[in-house]
């Protein structure tokens, strides 16, 4: 019978390994078993002879008994190591399947709703830069309500989201562009008023869908009022593409980024009576939004147009 000493030290050694160890440890025990030889046991392992050893023997000390027998040529189970081998390949084979499924889950695309504006350039830049980082990054372009709704819904995992300028981790200041090249350094927009008896056109200020948001189309909205604007003369377009079109076509300004303006061969110029921004945060489930915010900061910023610090250029 164990004296109370030796039972303290008996219970000590059993627990000694830790989960890990104890993997490596019925790895190297199944190997050994099924080839009836340390030292071809080891090299299934991958292993060195003298660590197999080792292994099994401080496997045997956490179980608490022989798995093989010593004194035989080759590799014999005990009874004790028959009544243990299958439970120990049951332990290996979640182990692989563990690793397997930890190799697939690191290889599986993140699901992110991005601006529909961004380029394919910037896009494809963002994710070799995340892919350095181990991540690899499916996108889904969507205007912003779009972003808003799939992430909701659990369709994608994170959003480039649009926030108010002021609550924004990226910042994009907006202006109005047009085909002629202003003469000041600003764009007002009551020069667009004209007087009833005007046969001119009335020159009109595009939306387009990105910058369909409450905090900036409604404040876009309160100056169209506070200068006598006509309702009709700020019109939100269905899509980029059309209200630069109508840009193109005719004296009417498109609302828009400077790069944005830049790409469409227009002429930019901040808005006089205001100043208008697109504000964008990362929303994810969890601790993953600071995570992606941290990893993909400078490559989300170059995909808005914005600086990397979110400060407004």
């Amino acid at each position: 019978m164990l004296s109370k000493t030796q039972m303290t030290i008996h219970m000590r050694d059993r627990h000694s390994l830790s989960a890990v160890d104890i993997v490596g440890a019925c790895r190297a025990f199944v190997n050994v078993s099924e080839r009836g030889s340390f030292t071809l046991g080891a090299a299934a392992t991958r292993i060195p002879q003298p660590v197999a050893s080792r292994r099994i023997a401080a496997l045997e000390r956490h179980l608490g008994g022989r798995l093989f027998d010593r004194s035989a040529r080759r590799a014999a189970l005990t009874p004790f190591g028959r009544d243990m081998l299958p439970s120990a390949k049951r332990l290996v084979q979640l182990a692989d399947a563990m690793e397997h499924d930890a190799e697939r889950a690191r290889l599986t695309p993140l699901r992110i709703a991005v601006p529909d504006i961004c380029a394919a350039r910037e896009l494809a830049l963002l994710d070799a830069d995340a892919r350095r980082q181990g991540v690899y990054l499916d996108f889904r372009p969507a205007t912003p309500a779009e972003r808003a709704e799939l992430l909701h819904a659990r369709q994608v995992r994170a959003a480039v989201a649009a926030v108010p300028s002021d609550d924004g981790h990226w910042t994009v200041p907006l202006g109005l562009a047009g085909l002629s090249e202003p003469g000041a350094g600003a764009v007002y927009v009551e020069t667009l008023r004209v007087g009833r008896a005007d046969p001119a056109p009335r020159r009109r200020i595009w939306v387009q869908p990105e910058d369909d948001v409450p905090h900036v189309r409604d404040r876009l909205m309160r100056v169209r009022d506070a200068v006598g604007l006509q309702p009709a003369q700020v019109a939100v377009a269905p899509a980029l593409t059309s209200a630069a079109a109508e840009a193109y076509g005719s004296a009417d300004l498109l609302l828009c980024s400077a790069r944005q303006a830049e790409e469409l061969g227009l002429h930019w110029r901040p808005i006089g009576e205001t100043e208008l921004a697109r504000g964008y945060d990362l929303a994810a489930d969890g601790d993953e939004g600071e995570r992606l915010r941290t990893l993909l900061r400078h490559g989300i910023a170059r995909c808005l147009g914005a600086p990397a610090d979110g400060a407004a250029p």
